[in-house]
């Protein structure tokens, strides 16, 4: 998993996943997520899965920690372009209601 971020506005920071958001990869996500929150001072942050073929519940779990970390800091954390997969497991676990999805990065900034 290959993770890349972007700070395309004020206060805002870009996370593209690329690969599999598992056990090996939740970890990563989990601290850079916290780093950006905290040392970076992005609340507003979105997590691009465009290029996340497959997420496990390790992934979801990171996902759902940094949901947790933003809004502490008074932010929010979305997820922009999810694949089928992703999907399929965010309704499955119901959490689409809890994790926003958008259908582009931009329309997740907005």
């Amino acid at each position: 998993m290959i993770f890349d971020v972007e700070y395309p506005q004020e206060g805002a920071a870009v996370i593209t996943a690329n690969g599999r958001l598992n056990m090996v990869a939740a970890p990563r996500l989990r601290e850079l997520i916290s780093t950006t929150v905290k040392d970076k001072g992005c609340t507003r942050v979105v997590v691009d899965l465009a290029d996340t073929e497959f997420i496990d519940s390790s992934g979801l779990g990171a996902l759902i920690a940094g949901l947790k970390t933003a809004r502490t800091a008074g932010g929010d954390l979305r997820i922009a372009r999810p694949q089928e997969q992703i999907t399929t497991v965010l309704e499955l676990t119901n959490m689409h209601r809890v994790l926003r999805s958008y259908p582009s990065v931009a329309e997740s900034l907005g």
